[in-house]
């Protein structure tokens, strides 16, 4: 994107009428984005005029996705700053003026249509397969005429009244010029009947009475690109820059992606346990790219690399399976030990392993020690209280032929861990190299493999086939614990050898 001679100007301006999704939340990347590598300012700006479908807890939604993702704002509805207000709802004597104004001028008209009337319209094009749109009934009404509606108690609303001739020209950053026959475009409404103005109104002002240079937007603004551009001719207001956002597909590619597919709340994401930090990361690819080769970026890094004019025109897929690879490539390599800790604490706290745990009691120590053994097998942090249940308290409950490895005897079995439980009583299970190795040893006078080993001591200190490395586990889980996890394990096996010799 070229540079202007003004500063750079840029709005996320969601609707609050719902949770903030994936593709809204990919617009408002893009947009800081460039706003922080043109030292611009980055305005949130509330579109609450659709006061149907408005949710209040829709605004804490957006303004918390946003901030779960680091993208901060520089003036906003809790911020304030010099063109406010932020919420569209507390500008309506401004959308008024300007309505009022294209009245006069011309360049807008009064309709008293009712619904019933507009619905049997649409249905009268339909039969004869015409395109649809608003036939102009009001636009000519006369002066007597509309005062007869209006002492009917009707309540008009405001269109716009496009040019009946010639074309307008539309220029978007990614997709270049598109020329529109005027006659092909229908008189949009402005100014509803309940005194709100609609997204043709009211953005086109705001955007011009906030000073936007540039508008990144999604790509269903597209077929009333056109208007909008009318919009400003009409005022007489130079354009800014418009960047419509590509299409995101779901994962079959098959339609706008959709809820049941990956489109969920931005929020849910942070419930389940991704890091914004990947968020951030594979969002920022669903439509970009920087090279045939780097897939790894950061906030800072998309400052510096992060290109608008290379966004793709084209609509792109959403990897569910590509998002989940980088959130366990940020848990597994990228986030510090401490740092992932912490993120996993909530998680561990909610399900009842731990207490506060406050950084340096033997509570986080272990919580942090459990961590760093389990993070590669980790995908999304709500996943750690299943991973880690067995370090804080008492293994998984096992029946004890799980303890019995296949081609492996009771008998051999109880054996060895007798001879286990003797080892782990006289070397403790800090040194695990000499753990293993002495291990080893008896495994070899017994006649067993390693795994023949290694899994009944496995299942008695977690009660599963599978955990961390061993040794590993035992030291966290420690000494005096181990030795009591083998001590039910023996007990269990003895029970049911004993069972076995009586049949």
């Amino acid at each position: 994107m070229n540079e202007t001679s003004n500063r750079v100007r840029v709005r996320f301006a969601p609707s609050p009428t719902g949770d903030l999704h994936v593709g809204g939340v990919r617009t408002a990347l893009f947009t800081w984005i460039f706003a922080r590598q043109h030292d611009g300012d980055f305005l949130l700006r509330i579109e609450d005029t659709d006061r149907r479908r408005f949710q209040e807890t829709s605004i804490e939604s957006i303004t918390e996705s946003l901030c779960w993702l680091g993208l901060d704002w520089d003036e906003g509805p809790d911020i304030g700053g010099p063109v406010g207000p932020y919420f569209q709802s507390e500008r309506l004597d401004i959308y008024r003026e300007h309505a009022n104004w294209l009245l006069e001028n011309g360049h807008a008209y009064e309709c008293f249509c009712s619904s019933e009337r507009l619905d049997a319209v649409r249905r009268e094009q339909q039969a004869n397969k015409q395109p649809p749109g608003y036939d102009r009934h009001c636009r000519n009404l006369t002066g007597e005429q509309r005062q007869e509606y209006r002492d009917q108690g009707v309540t008009p609303v405001v269109r716009l009244a496009v040019p009946l001739e010639g074309s307008t020209t539309v220029h978007d950053l990614l997709r270049g010029e598109t020329v529109y026959e005027n006659r092909t475009l229908e008189d949009a409404v402005l100014m509803k009947s309940d005194g709100f103005p609609t997204y043709h109104l009211a953005a086109m002002v705001d955007d011009f009475m906030m000073g936007i240079t540039h508008v990144t937007r999604g790509p269903e603004w597209i077929p009333s690109f056109p208007l909008h551009v009318l919009i400003y001719q009409a005022f007489g207001w130079e354009l800014p820059v418009f960047v419509h956002m590509p299409l995101i597909l779901n994962p079959d590619g098959k339609g706008k992606l959709s809820k049941r597919q990956g489109a969920a709340s931005t929020l849910m994401y942070k419930q389940d346990g991704y890091l914004p930090e990947a968020m951030v990361n594979y969002l920022a690819l669903v439509g970009w790219a920087y090279d045939d080769r780097e897939e790894f970026f950061s906030l800072s890094d998309l400052i510096e690399k992060f290109s608008i004019e290379k966004v793709s025109s084209s609509a792109a897929r959403y990897n569910f399976d590509k998002l989940l690879w980088f959130n366990q490539h940020y848990i597994n390599h990228t986030i510090e030990l401490d740092d992932l800790t912490r993120r996993s604490l909530p998680w561990l706290q909610e399900a009842g392993l731990i207490g506060d745990a406050p950084e340096g009691s033997s509570e986080y120590a272990l919580a942090r020690d459990a961590i760093a053994l389990i993070k590669d097998k980790m995908k999304v942090l709500k996943e750690a209280p299943e991973l880690t249940s067995f370090f804080f308290g008492e293994p998984d409950s096992y029946e004890s032929d799980l303890l019995i490895p296949k081609k492996t005897e009771a008998a051999t079995v109880l054996t060895a861990l007798d001879r286990v439980r003797e080892i782990v009583a006289e070397l403790g299970v800090e040194d695990e190299e000499a753990l293993e190795g002495r291990l080893r040893t008896v495994a070899d006078e017994l006649g067993l493999k390693a795994g023949q080993m290694f899994m009944p001591i496995r299942v008695a200190l977690t009660g599963r086939t599978v955990s961390p490395g061993l040794f590993e586990t035992m030291k966290v889980v420690g000494k005096e614990r181990s030795l009591e996890r083998l001590d039910q394990a023996i007990k269990k096996l003895s029970q049911s050898a004993l069972v076995e010799t009586a049949d």
